[in-house]
This record gives structure tokens, sequence and C-alpha cells, in this order.
């Protein structure tokens, strides 16, 4: 498949994603290709811009549409009917019952490009979808935009504040943009769990995310967060699967290193979107986050959601901790095998703590990196190397890819 660019257009802006590439080279290989993601962070606008691509025209049905529903009164016949296309299903979601009959579809005619279905909740949370298609659909989670792919159009700090939705990103008016971002939270609880046939209480869940913002990058307690909401465990434990089906939210999970050692087993949790967690926490602007106690929290979880966003599953990600003090907040695993160790400091002048030295000497580690704001790579102790966040990001990845 030749690719002829990478970048298309989003709100009059040239816009380069990282997961192109990859979402064709499954298209040329897979009958159905899954686009997951959150609500409006581009897939729609990104799988239109197949059609520059493909070798066959595009036919796009939306599921919120009255009319495009009409359509698949007969989903059967009229899918048959345009088996020569590639056929967008967007908000796959509101009509999970389609997966058994698009792999029936498939079993008939198993070309590739077929299918291109767009979803707002992950697979785990598509009841039954994963099984129904296997072995014929590649699943391809869409981030908000990360900083490595809009560096020329803001810089890192706008981009740490605002978070990567498009909409609130591209926004000049902060104000509008964060109140945006909390219409997008109601419409995921009001809208798309209901739809989904989930019946949560809109003032409880919506209590229990702002509730997340003051434990964000902290050990998840789950029997604190119950007494606070005055819940079951249970139940906060199914308010975090739907989070974290709905890509709000991110359980970070401990690296199990030295059985000898007394490990923390609990994961921590992040609000995955920056722009997001401020907007919930109420930090009204950059200035105001300087000076909030959610501003060392909120630097890790940017650094880790960015890391993860660039990198994608290709890593598997972890944190360190044990009751003796040693502790390392990121430790990703590569294809190749390798340990990397990554302390994250909100500060061009940072100090190690003899707890990350401590972590260093259990891991046993093949690359240590102390992560900053700005500034390029240079060395601290043996082995140990500081560098900024977008140098991280656009240089030393593909050295550890």
């Amino acid at each position: 498949m030749k690719i002829i660019s990478l970048t298309f257009n989003f709100h009059g802006k040239m816009i380069k994603r990282n997961k192109l590439n990859q979402i064709l080279d499954d298209l040329d290989f897979y009958p159905a290709v899954a686009i997951v993601g959150p609500r409006q962070v581009g897939k729609t606008t990104l799988a239109k811009s197949f059609a520059e691509y493909l070798q066959k025209p595009i036919l796009y049905l939306d599921l919120e549409s009255d009319r495009d529903v009409a359509k698949l009164t007969d989903a059967e016949s009229y899918l048959e009917s345009h088996e020569d296309k590639c056929v967008v299903i967007d908000e796959i979601q509101l009509m999970p019952q389609l997966f058994p009959l698009l792999r029936s579809l498939i079993d008939r005619n198993r070309s590739t490009a077929r299918f291109v279905l767009l979803g707002s909740a992950s697979p785990n949370l598509l009841r039954n979808s994963t099984e129904s298609l296997a072995g014929r659909i590649a699943y391809h989670e869409l981030t908000p935009f990360s900083i490595t792919e809009v560096y020329e159009l803001a810089t890192m700090k706008e981009h740490w504040f605002k978070g990567g939705f498009p909409i609130a990103f591209l926004s000049k008016d902060i104000a509008r943009g964060q109140k945006w971002l909390e219409n997008l939270a109601y419409t995921f609880v009001e809208k798309d769990l209901r739809g989904m046939g989930y019946e949560v209480s809109s003032q409880t869940l919506t209590r229990f995310i702002r509730l997340l913002t003051h434990i964000h990058g902290n050990v998840l307690n789950i029997s604190d967060l119950g007494r606070s909401m005055d819940v079951s465990q249970p139940t906060i434990k199914f308010y975090l699967e739907l989070l974290q089906g709905g890509y709000w939210i991110e359980l970070l999970q401990p690296y199990f290193a030295n059985v000898s050692k007394r490990l923390v087993k609990a994961p921590k949790i992040y609000i995955r979107d920056s722009g997001l967690l401020h907007t919930l926490a109420r930090v009204g602007n950059y200035e105001l986050l300087l000076s909030n106690t959610l501003l060392g929290a909120s630097w890790e979880g940017y650094v880790i959601e960015e890391i993860k966003r660039t990198v994608g599953n290709q890593w598997e990600y972890y944190y360190y901790r044990t009751h003796n003090g040693a502790e390392c907040d990121l430790i990703a695993i590569t294809q190749k095998g390798e340990k990397v160790c990554i302390e994250i400091k909100y500060s061009n002048a940072p100090k190690v703590s003899k707890g990350f030295y401590q972590s260093v000497e259990d891991i046993q580690p093949n690359h240590q990196y102390v992560i900053i704001p700005d500034g390029e790579k240079y060395p601290m102790g043996e082995g140990l190397w500081v560098c900024g966040l977008k140098a991280f990001l656009l240089n030393e990845i593909k050295q550890l890819l």
C-alpha cells in the first residue's frame, strides 16, 4: 500500500497522527480494523481520510444518525450489497449485536479493509466484541493529541495544561475549552454509558470522577474511595472499570522485581488527559497550576501518558515501590525485553532520591532516565541520564525501540 502523506486536515490544521501508518498497514492485512478511544479525538476524521489511501470507495455509517440506523434494519442484506466498499461504522458500541453478523460476512468474503469500526469504548467494555471477531480484526487506540503530533502548533506547557483533546487544545479561549471538556465528561456519563446499557447515576459518577482528581498519581485504595463515596467496594470497582473502559483513567500496575521485598501491590491511578484533569480539578490557567498542590502529580501523569501515546502497546508499563522506601515512577519493558527505569521530576535541576537508586539496585535496568520539563540529554551519575520530555519522546525513544 503506497502512503502519500501522513498528515490530514483537522479543523484547518494539518496534523500528523502517529497511528496512521500502523492502521493502514493493518487495513492491508485484516478484513476489519477497529479504532477505539474517547469521544472527539479525531477517529471519524481519520477514518474518512482513508479514501486517499485505499483502492476501494468508503461508505460511512453513523450509528447516532437515525437515517443510517434505518439502513441497517436488514443489516445483512445492506452490508452484503456494499461488499466492494470499505464500510466505516461509527459509534459501534451502540449496536454490539452487529459483531456476530460482521464475523459471518467476513468469513464469506475475507478480503482486506472490509470494515473500519469506530468506538468510544474499549473492547472489554463492548460485550462480546472481542470474541466475535477474534482473528479477523486489529484494534488500535486513538488517543488525544500527543505533543509529538502537535509540537509545531504549541509549546509543551500549553499542551500539558490544555491536554490533547483536539477541540480543547485548538481553542484559543481556555475557559471555553474547559467548558467543552466538562460537557464531554457529561456526555460520557449520560449518553455513552446509557447507550451501552449501563444504568449509572450521572450525579454519583460525576462526583466520583472529580474525587479522583484528589488521588491522581497515588496508589489506589478502594476501601478509602468506598468510604468517601458511601458505596461498596464492588461498586467502586465497577466505576473504575467503566472509566478505564472509556479511556478516562489509567491504572498503572506495580512491578514485581524481587519476591523477597515487601512490595506495594495496588495500582496507581491517573486521569489520562492532563487537560481533563485540570478541568475537573478546577485549575483555570497555567499560572494557577504552578501554585497548585496537584502540580507534581499532574506532571508525572502527563509524562507517563505522553510516553504511552508515543510508543503505545509496544512496551509494558509499571511502577515500583517497596515498603522500605525504594520507588520508581515508571518502569517500561521494551519489545527487546530491556528494562527502562524512569524518574519524573518537575524541575530542570533535579535531585534524585535515595529511593530511586534503591529501585535501580533491585530492578537492574538496562537504561535509566530522569525526565524533566526542558533540556537536552546529559549524564547524572553512572548510567543515569537526565533528559527533557520532548527530547526523550523525539530522540531517545527511537534508540530504545
